[in-house]
């Protein structure tokens, strides 16, 4: 078949590669998932078999590492731009930084390998987006311009309390490019949980603490006992004492509370409904 293209082999238990008497110039997709081959040594065989090969897909092999060196792979595996390894068995970002090698990669999927287990899915994204410089599409997903650039000051960020010897190659790249970040302070966004507000209603004025996260339908029937009125009776204004303007009706019972931004010492002004 001189003119062979594309070469389907799924699902046939695999556990070697056979070199054959010569290469397959015009070869550019292989697909081999589904299979058995645990060595890269019997990998690395494609290489010679298939110069043109352009895609490899070899997800669900339980690969254990990419073990040549740079100037191999390099060598062996000019034209790959897709590369699938999903559900392998590599644990080593070394292994990760071998795939730079390849001179035209730019699609990587990664998914499912024992190296990625312990971080959250951020971190994965990130932490490998900055290892692969090259790459454009990671995981089915297209890299932007921005997200290299948040990733890899993430990665920087990422190993700040790394010692020398266990920092990578990549790490040095990237602090070359961008110098030595700070680390990002650490903002609590949550809404606050209480608040101490000054309830009055007609001459009174009460110190209550009262809870953010209620509704002004909770807030009323906490309130019943304070200024003595049912809450079907009860009108209710929140005078933010840092701001110019007047009161705020509270007129959406199921609105919560932290969404009016109330802080200490702003005030709740309690108004009897007229007949």
């Amino acid at each position: 078949m001189p003119e062979l293209e594309e070469l389907f082999l799924c699902l046939n238990e695999y556990t070697t590669v056979t070199p054959a008497a010569m290469p397959f110039p015009t070869l550019r997709l292989l697909h081999i998932t589904d299979n058995s081959l645990h060595e890269w040594s019997e990998v690395r065989k494609f290489g010679s078999m298939f110069p043109a090969l352009d895609t490899l897909v070899m997800a669900n092999n339980y690969l254990s590492s990419i073990q040549d060196s740079g100037e191999i792979l390099q060598r062996l595996f000019p034209n790959v731009r897709r590369i699938n390894l999903h559900n392998s068995g590599l644990n080593r970002w070394e292994d990760i930084e071998k795939l730079n090698f390849l001179p035209k990669l730019e699609e990587v999927r990664l998914q499912g390998i024992p190296l990625l287990q312990a971080y959250t899915s951020m971190e994965r994204r990130s932490l490998m987006i900055a290892q692969l410089p090259s790459v454009t599409c990671l995981n089915g997903s297209v890299v932007t311009d921005a997200e290299r650039e948040d990733a890899e000051r993430f990665f920087i960020r990422y190993h700040l309390d790394h010692s020398e010897e266990e920092l990578p190659h990549r790490y040095h790249c990237l602090v070359t490019k961008y110098g030595k970040l700070a680390p990002l302070a650490e903002i609590d966004l949550r809404p606050r949980c209480l608040a101490q507000v000054e309830v009055r209603y007609e001459d009174k004025v009460e110190q209550v603490s009262i809870r953010l996260d209620q509704t002004v339908a909770g807030l009323k029937k906490q309130l019943r006992t304070v200024v003595q009125l049912p809450t079907s009776n009860m009108r209710l204004y929140y005078i933010d004492k840092g701001s110019a303007f007047g009161p705020d009706e509270l007129k959406y019972s199921t609105r919560a509370l932290h969404s009016y931004s109330i802080q200490d010492g702003d005030e709740i002004l309690v108004v009897p409904k007229t007949k």
